[in-house]
């Protein structure tokens, strides 16, 4: 299907905060593919769009980036605001806009949508009621009701003049609607059942569960020496009368799990996402970094399996604060103490490390994708 003067808008910059788990539902995995990815891959099955514009945020699109080449706009703080960004790319006489949330495309339903192309400002699938209604109290006409879906296809310029207000409508055609254009109705479609809550995942057929693949990722960090300074190495205070030299507090252990964490994740490394040019982090609390990356990694539809790291130290001696460290990871990684396996080992006193100048952590970390379908 040629859809050479329709650009397609998927929103999905929204927080999910209904959908009560510590995954994003734009970042569920259909196999090895997220679910924005997933509902973008379905339109493009369907037809070839001018331009696919994906709507998320800044720090959401820096690892979409990585699984494809759309157009990506960063989102507003509502439904409407977001629309409106991404409008600016568009330069198509018409504009598909559907949800992330909208998981399962009917292609029957869009083409009924574009069937009707260029006869109305905005087209709009429905479905009827079939509950009986009733509205403060009383029963209503359920023939006169109807449940508005997406996606939604209109005349671009007549969309853009009316999102330019200050009136906040849900969705395109209640705001088209509102500049006394006529909307057209057309049958929509129960596939097309919008992710709401994790209930909702049992009424869409097109996803299948996440993939078993174990993701690896490696992590190295060193840091020289410093007198005077307090040492915490996997975020336990070693007993000596130096630390490391750092823009944090240096803790080499942890820093090196993070990369672990984020090379597995795809997501960069530790100074991307906390950068040393950034002063918010001077002298903070390594452990601070490793549960904000824990609480990403997790958002992003991972879940943590084990981790492994290797200690290379001449000085000091932490063959005492293993196990201490350990059960503090294991507490940070929400993983128990047994999926988390601290080594030591010195360097024959050989180089910087045999000189007694710093420490090198080298350390491996293995994620799995989050198994949604084990909450139905």
């Amino acid at each position: 299907m040629r859809l050479s003067d329709i650009s397609l808008v998927l929103l999905g910059a929204g927080s999910s905060s209904r959908f009560d788990t510590p995954v994003k539902k734009q970042w569920l995995y259909s196999g090895e593919v997220p679910l924005w990815l997933h509902v973008a891959g379905q339109f493009e099955h369907i037809g070839s769009f001018t331009k696919i514009i994906i709507v998320s945020t800044d720090e959401e699109i820096n690892l979409m980036k990585n699984f494809a080449d759309y157009t990506y706009v960063t989102g507003g703080k509502t439904r409407q605001e977001s629309l409106s960004n991404a409008l600016q790319a568009v330069e198509t006489s018409y504009v598909l806009v559907s949800d992330i949330a909208r998981c399962c495309i009917d292609p029957r339903m869009l083409a009924r949508l574009l069937e009707s192309k260029g006869e109305y400002a905005c087209v709009v699938p429905t479905l009827k009621a079939v509950d009986t209604l009733y509205y403060e109290g009383k029963p209503i006409d359920r023939e006169k009701v109807r449940t508005i879906q997406t996606p939604q296809l209109s005349h671009t310029d007549t969309l853009k003049r009316a999102l330019e207000t200050s009136y906040s409508f849900t969705d395109e055609s209640s705001a088209i609607a509102a500049l006394g254009e006529e909307i057209l109705f057309v049958e929509g479609s129960a596939i097309a059942h919008k992710l709401t809550t994790i209930e909702d995942l049992g009424k869409l057929p097109c996803l299948t569960p996440p993939s078993s693949r174990t993701l690896t990722g490696f992590g190295i960090d060193t840091h020289p020496f410093e007198e005077g300074k307090e040492m915490k190495l996997g975020g336990i205070k070693i007993e000596v009368d130096y630390g490391f030299k750092a823009h944090s507090d240096g803790d080499v252990a942890i820093h090196a799990l993070i990369d672990a964490l984020l090379g597995a994740a795809g997501m960069g490394d530790i100074g991307e996402l906390y950068p040393d040019s950034d002063r918010s982090y001077a002298g903070i609390d390594s452990q601070s970094l490793l549960q904000d990356t824990v609480k990403r990694i997790t958002s992003y539809g991972y879940t943590i399996g084990n981790v492994d790291m290797t200690i290379v130290a001449q000085a000091p001696r932490i063959g005492t604060y293993k196990a201490k460290m350990r059960k503090n990871l294991a507490s940070l990684l929400h993983i128990p103490p047994h999926l988390v396996n601290i080594k030591a080992t010195t360097s024959e006193k050989l180089g910087f490390i045999g000189r007694k100048e710093g420490v090198t952590v080298h350390a491996v970390a293995n994620l799995n994708y989050y198994q949604w379908q084990r909450l139905l």
